[in-house]
């Protein structure tokens, strides 16, 4: 295969490549398949992670993270995702991280963001909800003042880690009638919280590893200091603030996804044979591959210019959504070209490219759909 390198690697990252590649190797590949039937990770791994340093490694020392920059999510991001290992939530829990490292009082950074980095509080979002899709003004999960606590009633779906998640970043409407300044976010600690409930694991397509549930909120009580940023009606300006970093990363993990799939059928194109030779011999293998190879060599050198946006902050928001919009939608071809090069053995889902095609569906569709993203783009005309 190639040998292009990311131009914003360096030694300490090649070091830190080397440390994650044996842990994914050692702690979550040989785990798949069983986290795969069970729907979720196991809570111990998260652990480990932290206790590594992988979590929250783009936030400061003085809270407990790493202090290191996005580029280290980025690799870790890499390992996991061109093995097709989809099921750890990493996205979720690091950008729940950062609405509270944005967005949090000093108080709630203090108290939160050191276990979230340690893997004793695994983060989620709950955002979505049924019949609203991407319509956050549309919600109706309700949170009222009663004295120094808000009593929230209402529901989610679709939500990443919703079967592990202990700390929750809610969003809720605070005032009916204001439109998207009634919008705040409310930071609940979910264990043992009287009112709250997690509900089915949904069956998806894919990433079958990675939990997602529904969750239910009845005259749940939480303390007005949850309130992220101590203010209510800011809840649309945090969200929208962090959606480049948040669609940059569903970037990496496509272009991750695409390498990964360009490598496993190249190995088995050159060991399959049909009609006396390997498949690699043939003319229209090898022209497939090279388009294949092509437009993922083009895709990486725009998520890596990306990446080094998101280091430096200067990420913005139309970019970051060409970014997401072009690669999850190109992740979707290149693996499909993939498949296809398998023949019948790419529609078993032992074969890492079946599991990688039915993972790549939703990319198109989560951190905002293909048509929001256009519309980004199309204001930026």
């Amino acid at each position: 295969m190639s040998s292009y390198k990311s131009r914003w690697m360096d030694e300490n990252l090649e070091v830190f490549r080397r440390s994650v590649s044996q842990f994914v190797e050692t702690e979550m590949l040989p785990f798949d398949e069983k986290w795969r039937e069970q729907q979720h990770l196991d809570k111990e791994f998260w652990r480990k992670a932290g206790a590594q340093g992988f979590l929250c490694t783009d936030l400061p020392e003085q809270y407990g993270c790493p202090g290191a920059d996005f580029r280290y999510e980025a690799v870790f991001y890499e390992e996991q995702w061109r093995r097709g290992l989809t099921g750890m939530g990493q996205g979720v829990h690091s950008i729940s991280a950062h609405y509270i490292f944005n967005h949090g009082t000093e108080e709630q950074k203090q108290r939160w963001l050191p276990k979230m980095a340690s893997g004793e509080l695994i983060g989620a979002i709950a955002m979505t909800e049924p019949g609203t899709g991407s319509d956050l003004q549309g919600m109706i999960t309700r949170a009222v003042k009663d004295g120094e606590h808000y009593v929230i009633n209402g529901s989610k779906i679709f939500i990443t880690n919703g079967y592990l998640c202990e700390l929750l970043v809610l969003v809720v409407k605070t005032d009916a009638d204001a439109g998207s300044k009634g919008l705040s976010l409310l930071v609940l600690e979910t264990e043992n919280l009287e009112g709250y409930r997690v509900g089915r694991k949904l069956k998806k397509m894919g990433q079958k590893a990675q939990d997602t549930c529904e969750l239910f909120f009845e005259d749940v009580r939480v303390h007005a200091s949850q309130l992220l940023g101590g203010v209510e009606g800011r809840g649309f300006v945090q969200l929208m603030s962090d959606l480049p970093y948040e669609r940059s990363t569903v970037g990496v993990q496509a272009i991750a996804t695409m390498e990964g799939a360009l490598e496993e059928t190249v190995k088995y194109v050159k060991q399959r044979h049909a009609f006396g030779k390997p498949l690699m011999e043939q003319q229209n293998t090898r022209f497939k591959l090279a388009e294949v190879h092509a437009l993922t060599r083009a895709a990486r050198i725009f998520i890596d210019r990306c990446i080094e946006d998101v280091v430096t902050g200067t990420l913005d928001n139309a970019t970051a959504s060409m970014c997401k919009w072009w690669l999850s939608e190109l992740e979707q071809k290149v693996v499909d070209e993939c498949l296809q090069l398998h023949g019948g053995y790419g529609y078993m889902d032992e074969y890492l490219i079946c599991r990688m095609y039915a993972d790549a569906r939703v990319a198109r569709i989560y951190a905002g759909t293909s048509e929001i993203m256009l519309e980004v783009i199309a204001r930026d005309l």
